[in-house]
C-alpha cells in the first residue's frame, strides 16, 4: 500500500527575483501553498497569470503558487498556517527592511517559525554579512534562521535540473525541518553548522565571477580561469580565517561548488556584468541599465574595506575593487598582479 506524504500549509516568500521564485517554486512542492510577497506591480500581475516574466520568461511556474503585493492580501490566509518564511533580499536591503515590518517577524518567530535567507552578499555600510543582520535585529531567535548557499541557477532549478545546496544553522532540530521543507526529488540541500563559512563562500564567489566574466571577456582562456580560481580560493581562506569559519567549508558545495558554477556557467549574473566591464563599460552604468541586483558588485566594495581592516593579502578581490570603484581598466589590473612579486604557494 502506498503512503501519502502530507503536504504542510504555507510558505512565505519575501522577494520575487529570479533565485526567489525560484525556491519558491522548490516549496511549491512540498507546501499546499506558496505566498512570494512582491514589490513590484508588474512582478505581481505576471505571477498571477503563471509566470515570473519579469525574472524568468518562459517559465511556468506551479498553480499553487500565489503573489501577494500588500501585508493585507497574506493576512488573508491564516497565520497559524505559515510553516517557512524565506528571505530572498539582497543583503544590502536585510537591515532596513526587517527593521520597517520588525514586528510583524517578531511576531512569525516567536510562534517558532523558521527563516531562511538566500542572501549572497555582504553589507558595503556596516561590513556585516546576513547572519549578523538577522541576528542583529532578532537576536532572542538566532536558532530559527538558517542560511542557504551553492551552485544553483535559478532558471535550471525552474527546469528541475538535479541540484544540491547547503543550508547553515545553529540548530540541528530547526535545520532538520528546514532542509526536509525543501528537499524534493531534484533539490537536495546539505546541513552545515558553519554559518560563516557558508555565506563566506556565498559571497566571496560573486566577486570572483566578475572577475572570471572580465577574463573571458579580455579574451583569456582556461589557462586563465584555472589560475584565478586556484588562487581566489586561496583568498578565501584568508578571509575565513579572520571570521573563524572551517577551511574544508570552502571546498565544499558554498564555495568552489558556486564558484565553479558561477565562473565558467553563462547564467551567471555576476560573470555576465564582468562580461560587460571587459568591453569597456563602467561599472555604474552597467548596474543603471538594468533591473537585476549583481550582488558582487556592492559587496567588492565590502571585501575591499575588510581587506584593509584585517590586512588580508587579497590581489583578485582589490583588483575586482579597482576595476570596479577606481575605474582602473581590467588589462592593468591584471598586468600589475602578473608584476608581483613571486610568493611560495
Amino acid at each position: 500500500m502506498s503512503i501519502i506524504l502530507q503536504k504542510r500549509k504555507i510558505a512565505l516568500v519575501i522577494g520575487a527575483g529570479a533565485f526567489g521564485t525560484s525556491i519558491a517554486q522548490v516549496l511549491a512542492t512540498n507546501f499546499e501553498k506558496v505566498i512570494l510577497k512582491v514589490r513590484s506591480e508588474d512582478v505581481y500581475l505576471a505571477i498571477k497569470k503563471g509566470e515570473n516574466s519579469v525574472y524568468l520568461p518562459g517559465l511556468k511556474i506551479a498553480k499553487n503558487i500565489d503573489a501577494a503585493l500588500t501585508w493585507e492580501e497574506v493576512d488573508t490566509h491564516n497565520e497559524n498556517d505559515i510553516e517557512l518564511i524565506v528571505s530572498a533580499l539582497p543583503t544590502s536591503g536585510i537591515d532596513l527592511y526587517f527593521k520597517e515590518n520588525h514586528e510583524r517577524f517578531h511576531r512569525y518567530l516567536a510562534k517558532g517559525i523558521p527563516l531562511l535567507s538566500l542572501s549572497k552578499g555582504i553589507d558595503p555600510d556596516t561590513l556585516e554579512l546576513s547572519d549578523d543582520l538577522f541576528f542583529g535585529n532578532f537576536p532572542e531567535f538566532k536558532d530559527l534562521f538558517c542560511f542557504l548557499s551553492g551552485p544553483s541557477f535559478a532558471h535550471e532549478i525552474m527546469q528541475e535540473q538535479i541540484t544540491l545546496v547547503t543550508i547553515a544553522g545553529l540548530s540541528k532540530l530547526i535545520l532538520e525541518q528546514v532542509i526536509d521543507m525543501v528537499n524534493t526529488p531534484y533539490f537536495k540541500a546539505l546541513a552545515n553548522y558553519d554559518i560563516k563559512g557558508v555565506l563566506l563562500g556565498g559571497a566571496l564567489k560573486n566577486i570572483l565571477a566578475i572577475a572570471g566574466g572580465v577574463i573571458e571577456g579580455l579574451g583569456y582562456n582556461h589557462n586563465t580561469r584555472a589560475a584565478m580560481i586556484t588562487r581566489g580560493i586561496a583568498e578565501m581562506l584568508r578571509f575565513g580565517s579572520v571570521y573563524n569559519a572551517r577551511p574544508e567549508t570552502f571546498y565544499g558545495l558554498s564555495g568552489m561548488g558556486d564558484l565553479i558554477l558561477t565562473t565558467t556557467g553563462d547564467l551567471s549574473r555576476n560573470k555576465t556584468f564582468g562580461l560587460e566591464l571587459a568591453k569597456g563599460r563602467k561599472a555604474d552604468e552597467i548596474i543603471r541599465s538594468q533591473r537585476t541586483v549583481v550582488e558582487g558588485y556592492k559587496t567588492a566594495k565590502a571585501v575591499h574595506f575588510i581587506s584593509e581592516k584585517f590586512e588580508i593579502r587579497a590581489q583578485i578581490f582589490n583588483g575586482v575593487y579597482e576595476v570596479l570603484y577606481e575605474s582602473q581598466s581590467p588589462k592593468e589590473v591584471i598586468s600589475k598582479i602578473m608584476r608581483s612579486a613571486t610568493r611560495f604557494e
